[in-house]
């Protein structure tokens, strides 16, 4: 009996140490993609960096994956920055109803003005609306780029095709580090 308790304990070990490491390497995955994303947003449109320099906070999310037929989502894991340095990770949930059909893949970074904006989005009880629209990061379109209710949103499209007349809303889920 006690060779079976210890194998069983043993087992539940070696599988808690082996998704502890795969969890750990999935974050260390996003984080890279992230620079990678920043990088890109920079070298897309060169006035970013002055949006990544002067905004109290931001959130990149690297690799936003969205489809739909008639009924659609999309998802995405993220890196949260405060003043320039990680303070967390977040997720995105989107669902949209309307005429779509179709998928893509994107990024989307958003760009909190002040630290009551981030702290709101930190609190998780972030969403942006329908209503809320984003500015495809082409060159020089930061230039025109303004905060809306000290938020600000660029996207970078990296694949797919998605035609879509939609109504929908993200919902952000963040965690400290």
């Amino acid at each position: 009996m006690k060779k079976l308790k210890l194998f069983l304990l043993s087992l539940t070990l070696f599988s808690t140490v082996g998704l502890m490491a795969q969890s750990a390497s999935k974050e260390a995955k996003i984080i890279a993609d992230a620079r990678d994303a920043k990088s890109d947003f920079i070298r897309t449109d060169g006035g970013l960096a002055k949006w990544f320099i002067n905004s109290y906070g931001y959130v990149i999310f690297p690799n936003v994956g969205k489809g739909g037929i008639g009924i659609g989502g999309a998802a995405g894991n993220g890196i949260v920055y405060e003043r320039g340095k990680m303070v967390g990770k977040a997720k995105m949930t989107q669902v949209s109803v309307g005429f779509q059909w179709g998928g893509q893949a994107y990024r989307e970074v958003i760009f909190f003005e002040t630290k009551a904006a981030l702290d709101r989005f930190k609190e998780s009880k972030y969403e942006l609306s329908a209503q809320v629209s984003a500015v495809a990061a082409t060159a020089g379109a930061s230039a025109n780029a303004k905060f809306r209710e000290s938020v600000a949103i660029f996207t970078q499209q990296k694949g797919g095709l998605m035609y879509e007349a939609t109504v929908g809303g993200q919902k952000f889920k963040y965690t400290s580090f």
